[in-house]
């Protein structure tokens, strides 16, 4: 909670002045019984209409300076709270940018969202409430037993007794809320967590007719959902009917001490209404104050979980001095017993794996389902760290480039195509914001991607929609790979990028590559074993193990896993017998 209010120091002034402002409309407010009982006591009293007019246009001109007092407060009020959600938005975006895999594996991109949009809403909700009414409140309900005993005592100290009673009430159901306001946080994680991934795999549960299993889960968690809500709002409205019901205990008790007081001559009629007032004021604002007690509970438990975001240090360590090349070409790439598990997973995804890469060289990348094929490649631009064993780049450990250094040479097709809402030409200029049409153009040939952007109306300038939705499969992956090209990466890793293209087109883009000036360093991971047979090199796979380190000739003697997988392709070539 203490970060959070630190992104209010950038608004001290709004900060100030927004309670000022509400207090002094609270003046205003306060100034009114007393008036009302002067016209009761003095001007209906002595049937003086002139100083009933004079009171009467009192009455207005506080009315009006209220209301101002009240627009200025909220104009600052809405400034800071704005200003600081904005801070605080930005601020945890770059923070989550600063996260490696491992984190954003461990944490889960729903929570995040929730946390960026519904936490950071409810937090500004909070912050505007708490300038505007958090010092409000008690001003006017302390103010109002001040005024109460310079008119009578005796009559006050009713007030001095409700109070600290209603108070206790308050803050206790206030302890008893905060923590279900967390659990009903987490529960809505949960339910955006199936959300999310029902939009991302409608295809995929029409295909299998499963519409009906997925609503009664999605049905499941939202009611779950709904009970958490329930029960916290149950306890929560529990305050306003204690508080009103003590409040008019206190007004009861006061109207008939006030009504024995009068008839005694000891207090004039216009002060027990004016008492009356006062209590009738403590009653809204401690109205008021429950209201926003609730919505600075949900605002704080909002906070703390931004807050445990913010507390989560980004796990990868960046050094700030360059690193020199070694200019060693045939081992330009170098794994040395590199092994690696994912964070919560005891068995390892890669177990003491071994090579070089020369520059220049293209090194193709097969095995079966989850054997380890693209937790391999993410190690070379260090988005995992290893858990042993070393990965070299030009001759420095990848843990040593500065940060952006070693992406910077490194273009990456992952195997989810991904593409950005806009133009072809922006998605293209994504790794070189300087490209020129030409260099877009001839990154497009290689990828056999020029086709796809000539048939859109308006060429480079054709809209892309979000996700690539106006794209098929094939024709987005062209496109990432014609994307990562533009940026003339010294190393090139498609990761199963090619999956759906079909086989001619795959070999265009294959012998495109080969074709390509430069040194690129190019590795393909692949099911295909026509996909890597030409590459300098093959990598081998079986449950995170190299198995196999060679040419497509060497493997079909010496590798069993790798003849089984081609055969198993191209069962035609298998030997008789």
């Amino acid at each position: 909670m203490k970060r959070i209010l630190g992104y209010l120091k950038k608004y001290v002034k709004e900060a100030i002045l927004a309670p000022v402002f509400k207090l002094l409309e609270s003046g205003m407010d306060l100034l009114v019984p007393l008036i009302v009982a002067a016209i009761i006591n003095t001007g209906i009293g002595n049937a003086d209409k002139s100083y009933i007019v004079r009171c009467f246009l009192l009455l207005i001109a506080l009315a009006v300076l209220g209301i101002a007092f009240s627009f200025t407060a909220q104009w600052f009020a809405a400034k800071a709270a704005v200003g600081v959600a904005t801070d605080i938005r930005q601020s945890l975006f770059d923070h989550i940018q600063s996260f490696s895999y491992t984190e954003l594996d461990r944490m889960g991109t729903d929570t995040l969202i929730t946390r960026m949009t519904s936490d950071i809403n409810q937090v500004q909700n909070g912050v505007n409430l708490a300038l505007r009414l958090l010092l409000r409140s008690p001003f006017i309900v302390f103010g109002a037993m001040i005024m109460a005993f310079t008119i009578d005592v005796k009559c006050a100290l009713i007030f001095a007794v409700a109070i600290p009673v209603l108070s206790v009430v308050v803050f206790g159901i206030m302890l008893v809320c905060m923590p279900l306001y967390k659990k009903a946080q987490k529960a809505l994680d949960r339910l955006l967590g199936i959300t999310r991934e029902n939009l991302n795999g409608v295809r995929v549960i029409r295909a299998f007719c499963h519409e009906d299993r997925e609503t009664a889960e999605f049905d499941e968690r939202n009611r779950a959902l709904t009970k958490i809500n329930e029960f916290v709002g149950r306890i929560s409205t529990l305050m306003n009917p204690a508080t009103y019901l003590l409040i008019n205990i206190a007004t009861i008790v006061l109207i008939r001490s006030g009504a024995l007081r009068v008839e005694a001559g000891d207090l004039k009629q216009g002060d027990v209404v004016a008492l009356y007032n006062y209590m009738a004021q403590i009653i809204v604002e401690l109205v008021k104050l429950a209201s926003l007690i609730i919505t600075l509970n949900k605002s704080m438990a909002c906070a703390g979980r931004i807050s445990e975001v913010f507390d989560v240090e980004p796990g990868m360590k960046y050094k700030a001095e360059p690193v020199s090349a070694a200019e060693n070409k045939a081992e330009y790439i170098s794994f040395k017993d590199v092994s690696f598990s994912y964070s919560g997973s005891d068995a390892e995804a890669v177990t003491d794996i071994s090579f070089t890469a020369g520059k220049g060289q293209t090194i193709g990348i097969i095995g079966g389902t989850g054997c380890g094929k693209s937790t391999l490649v993410n190690l070379i631009p260090r988005f995992y760290d290893v858990t042993a064993g070393t990965v070299m780049i030009d001759g420095q450990d990848v843990r040593d480039y500065p940060k952006g250094a070693l992406t910077g040479k490194i273009g990456v097709v992952p195997q989810k195509a991904v593409l950005f809402e806009g133009s072809v030409r922006e998605n293209m200029q994504w790794g070189n914001e300087n490209a020129d049409d030409d260099l877009i153009r001839k990154a497009l040939g290689t990828a056999q991607a020029a086709e796809v952007v000539d048939g859109k109306e308006g060429g480079l300038d054709a809209h892309v929609e979000q996700n690539g939705r106006n794209f098929s499969g094939g024709q987005k992956q062209r496109l990432c790979i014609a994307r990562a090209l533009v940026k003339k990466p010294e190393i090139l890793i498609l990761d199963d990028s090619s999956s759906a293209l079909d086989f001619a087109t795959d070999l265009k883009l294959r012998r495109a590559l080969h074709n390509l000036e430069g040194d690129m360093t190019v590795f393909i991971v692949s099911q295909r074993t026509a996909s890597v047979r030409n590459a300098d090199r093959i990598l081998v796979l079986d449950d995170g193990r190299l198995v196999g380190n060679g040419t497509h000739e060497e493997l079909m003697k010496e590798c069993g896993v790798y003849r089984e997988i081609y055969y198993s392709q191209f069962p035609e070539e298998k030997p008789a017998g």
